[in-house]
This record gives C-alpha cells, structure tokens and sequence, in this order.
C-alpha cells in the first residue's frame, strides 16, 4: 500500500465529518433562528471607550461595541452638557468600533466626565481623570520613547552583566545560589507583570476576551519559547549555560516590552513623571535583570559581541513598548503582550530549576533558598525606586 493511499485512509473519515458539521453549522445558522421566539427584554446595548485622544478643541473617543445588539449613539455629554460631537450615525454592529469626535473647548489638568446616550435611552460613561494634550507621534516622540527604552531596559540590562567577571570567581555552590537568585528575580517579575495585566484586562470592554487574552498571552508564550529551547538543545554551538543565557534574555525582553508599554502608556496621558527619579529607579530596578542573564556564563567565556547581543535582546523590546504604549492605548493589547511576558519568564524558570539542584537532586536547601528569598526581596526593594 502506498504512502498517499494510507493517508487518504486515515483523513477521508476526518473529511467527511468536517463536512457534515460544516453542512449542520450552516443548516442551523438559515433555519434554527427563525424557529426560535423574539427576546421579550431591551437591546443590550454596551460600548467600550478604547481610545481617547485629545487636540485642541477637540475630543475624539474610539468606541467598541461589547455587546449583543447594534449601537447607534444619539448624543454625548460632557459634564452634564450636551456637545456637537460627528461619527456614529450608523448603527455600530457587534465587536465593530467607530470614531467619535467631539467638539469641545477643553482645558489641561482638568477631569472631563463623559457620557454617551444611546438611540434606547442607555448610558455609557466614561472619565478622563486630568486632561492632557496627546503626544503626536512625530520625530521628537519617537526619538524621546527610544531615549527612554534605552534608560529603562538596555543600558541596566549592560551594567548588570558586567558582574560576570565577578560571578565566576564563585564556586560550584555558589553557581547554584546564583541560580536560585535568578529564579526569585524572575519569579517576582512574573508575579508583578500577572498583576499588571489582569488589572488592565478589567479595564477593557471584554470585547476580545479580556483576562482571557491575558492567560492566552502566557500559554502562546510559554510554548513558543519551549519550542525554541528545543531548538537550541539541537544545535551543539547553544548548549549549556548559553543557551539558558539566551532563553533568559528573551523572556527578559518580553517582560521588558510589557514594562516599556506601561511607560508610553502613562507618557501619553501626562502620568509619567519625567527626570531623574524615573531613570535612576529604573536603571537600579533593572540592573538585576542583567545579572540574571549572566548568571549561567560563569564557566563560560562567549565573546564580547554575544554578551552585547543578549543585552540588546532583553532591553531593546523596552523601546517597542514604549512606541506601542505612546501610540495605541488599547487595555486588552497590553494586558496581551505583558501575559506574553509573564509565559516566557514562566518558561524560562522551568528551564533554569532542573540547574539548581545539588548533586543529590535536592532543590530547596538552605543555600538555594535563601538565594530565591534575596532574588525576590532585591526585586521587590528596587522595584519601590520605580516611578512609573
């Protein structure tokens, strides 16, 4: 029997069943709505405000429509008074958004409150705690997010590396230690981003999943690393303390893209207090991440090029962020791209246990955790110096 007759054997079955569930899907949505009643409540009519942006005179809102029925919207209240607003005339189907410009002279610093009155009489509400002019996104926003990427992420990143030659003056037990700083240190980072994206996935409308993309983040994350791992664990030039090198410096940099994101975020609605308070608390926070990177090079010697390079990974994603953050405000892409962060950290941490047990196969003995306990605490400490 042939390779192609066997597979035809094994997939015709699956063929026809798809086919059948297809032909039944397709039955039901012709003919099974018109054998069921008419709902007897209202429209369920619901927007979510996803994007506010504001130029002079002008307050324009992008709106999703998070619910079952068809949204048309018949006016718009600022402060309890009616404003002449353009968009949304047609009625906004499900999941679909539109834009809303309202003409209104608004003022800095001030809070606006917001409400949107549907064709059915609904109300959605929406607050803009302190009105702030929005960034435009021209040459000097973008050279201002990448000088901020590289405070936050790269140039920490490089000054903790430059522990390792320190590092390698420490014994066999004291690699394991180090190693088990490193899983605190990416323990807490994990805990910190989990917490971060499931508040901003409650500020979303839901229309995408909400909590859910955050956890969707994580899981594709997690086993888009693995198969990288074990990618790299079939090329004899990655092996060893390299390789978790790598893996760390990119579950670092994905964790830096959620970090960078939360920094353009607050730049563009006037929260970040630039200065030097920000940089010095991010650079101090941060430097930890570099040490974690060199942690498992310190019985190897890889060029300066490589050490450079694994810097750059986990600190330039700083920068994307920061551009992603300043330009597209929308809570369920954050609370996606830090679940992204938090699954790779996740993985990375599953790659770097098996490497700190002893040789008796013990992984929590005094010395290692008390070297997870100083990597959570130097997290947890340095992380009170960061202003964003």
């Amino acid at each position: 029997m042939t390779t192609t007759s066997s597979s035809l054997r094994i997939w015709a079955p699956a063929a026809g069943v798809v086919a059948l569930i297809a032909l039944t899907l397709t039955a039901l949505a012709v003919l099974g709505g018109r054998t069921l009643p008419d709902r007897a409540g209202p429209p369920i009519e619901e927007l979510a405000v996803e994007q506010t942006l504001l130029t002079p005179g002008e307050i324009e809102l992008t709106v999703r429509n998070t619910g079952a029925d068809p949204v048309r919207v018949a006016q718009v209240f600022v402060n309890d008074a009616y404003v002449d607003f353009s968009g949304g005339a047609t009625a906004i189907d499900r999941l679909e958004s539109s834009t809303l410009r309202l003409h209104y002279p608004w003022h800095a610093q001030q809070p606006y409150a917001i409400s949107i009155l549907t064709s059915t009489g609904a109300v959605i509400e929406h607050e803009i705690p302190a009105a702030v002019a929005t960034p435009q996104p021209d040459g000097g926003f973008f050279g201002l997010m990448t000088l901020l990427g590289t405070y936050v992420g790269i140039i920490p990143v490089v000054l903790g590396m430059l522990f390792l030659p320190t590092l390698r003056r420490i014994g066999a037990r004291g690699v394991r230690v180090l190693l088990a700083v490193t899983v605190g240190l990416l323990a807490f980072l994990a805990v910190d981003a989990t917490l971060d994206a499931f508040e901003l996935a409650k500020e979303s409308g839901g229309a995408f999943g909400g909590p859910a993309l955050v956890v969707l983040g994580g899981l594709l994350a997690f086993l888009a690393l693995s198969a990288i791992d074990h990618r790299l664990s079939r090329d004899r030039t990655e092996t060893g303390g390299l390789r978790l090198a790598l893996l760390i410096s990119i579950g670092i940099g994905l964790h830096n893209l959620g970090e960078g994101l939360a920094i353009g975020t607050a730049y563009a609605v006037g929260e970040l207090a630039l200065g030097v308070t920000l940089v010095v608390g991010f650079a101090i926070h941060n430097t930890t991440e570099g040490l974690a990177i060199v942690s498992p090079l310190t019985r190897r010697r890889p060029p300066l090029g490589t050490l450079l390079g694994l810097g750059a990974i986990a600190g330039a994603p700083a920068i994307l962020g920061a551009v992603i953050g300043g330009t597209v405000s929308n809570p369920e892409l954050s609370g996606f791209l830090l679940g992204i962060g938090v699954g790779a950290i996740a993985q990375v941490i599953v790659q770097l246990v098996p490497a700190v047990r002893d040789k008796a196969g013990r992984l929590l003995d005094p010395a290692t955790v008390g070297g997870a306990t100083a990597g959570l605490l130097a997290m947890y400490l340095t992380g009170l110096l960061v202003t964003a």
